[in-house]
């Protein structure tokens, strides 16, 4: 039978089948639901049609209400905007629900890139032995982030869930009954989530969907790699920010990270005694049941009455015992069910995934500098009383060999309590949940050698003392730090004492690299290959000193964060970067989208299993071709220059601040941090977090961070009549080939006609037009250089997708800019008028939500 092209299941399973749900739920017996179902049709094409004929989103919500709704009041007007948003929110909702219901009809769950694909191939060139042992060693770890990408509240989220369910079953009745309760269903969040709450929401995805997808995975490379056979490592794992990140965020207490462990800890513990009890009762055989009985009990009591009566060791030789005795007395009946779990409590023992602390090396220049200016005063000789007087390089001498206990009542002030507090709780939740739950620390903003040694001090004088169990990662951001980064390895390697910390840990060293941070500061082509050339040269460096370092990639959800095609990033790297392991982070919408689902969450961990082995296993050299390299250097040198040139167009911030979203993020309450880090007035450019940056280039359909300065640099081959070397590296590399498509993507998910209004602007409109002319320029040499007639046309499904969400909030977006122009124009007017202003700033708010939402698929 042969299989269907990828569009055709997508247009059969997902567009026809929004079509008809999407009537459905137009035709609810709501009020309000009908009367705004029957209207949105209209304002959809009015929509449209404006916008082809030039019309800004002023004159098309005017010409709607001329047109359909003549009748209606300012007010009434108004509340039909607020209505039309609303259902647009849900209309997103159906979407995502329909494509994660079609996931594996879509996707070849079996195709290239997942393990059984790998597995075939492996054996077919005899190298089934290579990919063991390759194997024993090879890690992917996904880090959860509460990075605040997404809008949606549990309980949508739990409709989503259902509402998939209901759809891959054709359940009408149901699918019915959910779409009313989702028009029901608030979406606005009154009040900011407490970073325990991001917790909460987060452990959700682990105990209904990781705790399976990890599971089944894992069977299937032990039962059909190893041929059954124990593997010491867990190949999968995942980490947690969420309640333990404190970059920017200072609602995030000691008490808050003891307490998510606690609830991981709770959480992984009630996942077992729910398998223990299905397994007890199929074990209903001499030898057996009693043990799974008491084991039983004894996990109920954990949960119940928190007594610690189990320990992971226990449990685990029990499940071993019983596992043996089925095998020699029961004809192995179920064995392969107790194995099942004894993987699971393999992969997530008592702790289910480890907790990462996190926070700015600023932050720990102040703590640090306090703590040693309170010894010195409490009479304490830990540090030598001229120490701010002394050198960096005397400093970390002291530093590396300082011993001894701070005694934290020497120490008044709130915050630096609070961090080194916090140090101490790593160290009691290893005690309680087992050195995995918490064993690493990650410095962001990571500049220098003192900027490690100072938390390296810190955590042996709080808490650790001689032995310390946790691994420090320093965390490169910018152009210019990715630049220093081996410099500043080579010291710690080459520290002595540092060289002995790292011998305790096995000679690995984590390394995070900051792909947000890197795109907002050198733009996109710069970002992306600083972060190559970083970890060429980190890995280098590292083989030097026989250190194996591991890659920790901080990547966000769309392209110009670091996203887009991550499988295809990691197998195109070559074996000039190591790669023992795949460390990235998700987030938001990514969350949802990539992992949301069983089959999207072991189809996306297959294809980043498989693409770090590709990496190694491939028989074809992956390096970069030394003509490749000097062409690469200067397309980045370009692009970085036109990125610079317009980050210092005087307009820049101004028309950030003034023509796009970004103030309104704040507003949101999405997120429990606070949406920039300083604390200055006005708007500072090194301030900004990258999420509401990028994100409110997505809002305005400009994208910029995903393309600007990738024409320019093309453009200056094409002048010089050297257009064929890009066209060379194109073809003959991978990791330009997927930059490029990932280009295209933010290139797709742009719309410029929404804000053309802009170029008349009289004090804007050479600024928009800057953006315009790239955007041009990007778009017409990336269509050159591929040889494609439209953008991402190699990929037709996932340009139906993005087409069909962006064409479900077109009337958002719309909507949205008519606010933002009212809110300018009421600015302007000599008299204020306070109440009008309000009611425009809450739509700009209310109307963030279903454009974020809808943009999943940038993951």
């Amino acid at each position: 039978m042969s299989i269907q092209p990828k569009i055709t299941r997508f247009t059969q399973n997902v567009l026809s089948k929004y079509q008809i749900y999407n009537s459905i739920f137009m035709t609810l017996p709501f009020d309000a639901v009908t009367k705004t179902g029957a209207l949105l049709p209209l304002f959809h094409e009015t929509c449209q049609k404006g916008f082809e004929k030039g019309d800004n989103p002023t004159t098309i919500v005017e010409t709607f209400f001329e047109k359909y709704q003549a009748r209606r009041s300012p007010e009434s007007q108004i509340n039909l905007l607020f209505r039309f948003i609303q259902y647009i929110e849900r209309q997103v909702v159906l979407f995502d629900a329909i494509e994660d219901a079609a996931f594996a009809k879509v996707n070849n769950m079996d195709g290239i890139g997942t393990l059984r694909s790998l597995k075939e191939a492996v054996v077919a060139d005899n190298k089934l032995e290579t990919l063991q042992k390759y194997l024993e060693e090879f890690k992917v770890r996904i880090v959860l982030t509460a990075h605040p990408t997404q809008f949606y509240p549990g309980s949508v989220l739990g409709i989503i869930t259902d509402l998939t369910e209901a759809i891959k079953e054709n359940d009408l009745l149901r699918i019915n009954d959910l779409l009313a309760q989702l028009g029901k269903t608030p979406f606005f969040k009154h009040k900011k989530p407490t970073p325990y709450d991001e917790a909460v929401s987060l452990i959700w995805y682990l105990e209904n969907v990781f705790y399976r997808s990890f599971g089944t995975i894992y069977d299937y490379i032990q039962q059909n790699i190893f041929d059954g056979k124990h593997i010491d490592n867990d190949i999968i794992n995942v980490g947690f920010w969420p309640g333990g990140d404190r970059d920017g965020n200072p609602f995030v207490t000691p008490e808050i990270t003891l307490k998510v462990a606690q609830r991981l800890r709770e959480t992984i513990i009630k996942n077992y005694y729910r398998d223990v009890r299905r397994l007890k009762r199929k074990l209903s055989f001499k030898g057996v049941e009693d043990r799974i009985t008491a084991l039983e009990r004894a996990l109920y009591n954990a949960i119940i009455h928190q007594e610690d009566e189990i320990t992971l060791q226990h449990f685990t030789s029990e499940l071993q015992g019983i596992k043996e005795i089925l095998i020699s007395e029961h004809q192995s009946l179920y064995v392969s069910e107790v194995n099942s779990l004894l993987n699971r409590v393999h992969l997530f023992g008592f702790h289910f995934s480890t907790l990462d602390i996190r926070q700015d090396s600023r932050k720990h220049d102040q703590f640090f500098n306090d703590m040693v200016n309170a010894s010195i005063e409490g009479g304490s000789d830990l540090f030598p009383k001229n120490y701010h007087e002394l050198s960096e390089k005397e400093q970390i001498g002291i530093l590396s060999k300082v011993k001894g206990k701070v005694d934290l009542s020497w120490i008044k002030d709130e915050e630096t309590l609070k961090a080194l507090h916090t140090m101490k709780a790593i160290k009691t939740i290893q005690e309680t949940n087992g050195e995995q739950a918490a064993n690493r620390y990650i410095i962001s903003n990571n500049q220098t050698t003192l900027n490690v040694m100072q938390l390296f001090a810190m955590l042996k004088l709080v808490a650790f003392q001689d032995k310390l169990t946790i691994d420090i990662g320093p965390l490169f951001e910018t152009i210019t730090d990715l630049e220093n980064a081996p410099a500043v390895m080579e010291e710690l390697y080459t520290n002595p004492e540092y060289a002995a910390h790292l011998k305790s840990r096995g000679n690995r060293q984590t390394i995070m690299l900051g792909f947000s941070d890197g795109t907002k500061d050198g733009g996109y082509l710069m970002a992306n290959w600083a972060i190559y050339k970083a970890k060429e040269n980190l890995t280098a460096i590292s083989r030097k000193y026989d250190v194996t370092v591991i890659f920790f990639d901080g990547r966000g959800g769309p392209p110009a964060r670091g996203g887009g095609k991550t499988h295809n990033f990691y197998a195109s790297l070559g074996p000039t970067i190591e790669d023992k392991e795949v460390q990235l982070t998700i987030q938001g919408q990514t969350i949802s989208s990539n992992f949301g689902t069983l089959e999207s969450s072991q189809y996306n961990l297959e294809q980043l299993i498989s693409s770090g082995i590709y990496n190694s296993l491939s028989e074809v050299n992956l390096s970069m071709l030394p003509e490749n390299r000097e062409v690469m250097n200067e397309l980045a040198k370009l692009s970085y220059e036109a990125y610079s040139a317009f980050k210092a167009h005087p307009k820049f911030i101004s028309y950030l601040e003034h023509m796009s979203t970004l103030k309104y993020y704040a507003k949101t309450n999405i997120g429990s941090r606070p949406s920039k880090r300083g604390k200055s007035e006005g708007l500072v450019f090194g301030d900004l977090r990258a999420i509401p940056f990028v994100g409110s280039w997505s809002q305005l359909k400009q994208n910029v961070p995903g393309f600007f300065g990738v024409g320019t640099a093309l453009k200056h081959y094409e002048d010089k009549g050297e257009f064929d070397k890009v066209q060379q590296l194109f073809k003959t590399s991978s990791f330009f080939k997927t930059l490029i498509e990932n280009s295209m993507m933010s290139l797709s998910k742009s719309f410029f006609d929404l804000t053309k209004y802009m170029s008349e602007d009289p004090e804007y409109g050479a600024f928009w037009n800057v953006i315009y002319k790239e955007y041009e320029t990007s778009k017409r040499l990336i269509l050159k250089l591929t040889g494609y007639e439209k953008l991402m046309e190699e990929e037709p499904a996932g340009r139906a997708s993005i087409a069909m969400r962006e064409s479900i909030v077109l009337p958002l977006l719309t909507i949205q800019q008519y606010a933002l122009k009212k809110i300018q124009e009421l600015e302007k007017a000599p008299v204020r008028d306070e109440a009008q202003i309000a009611i425009f700033e809450k739509i700009v708010t209310r109307s963030l939500f279903g454009n974020i939402n809808a943009s999943r698929n940038s993951a």
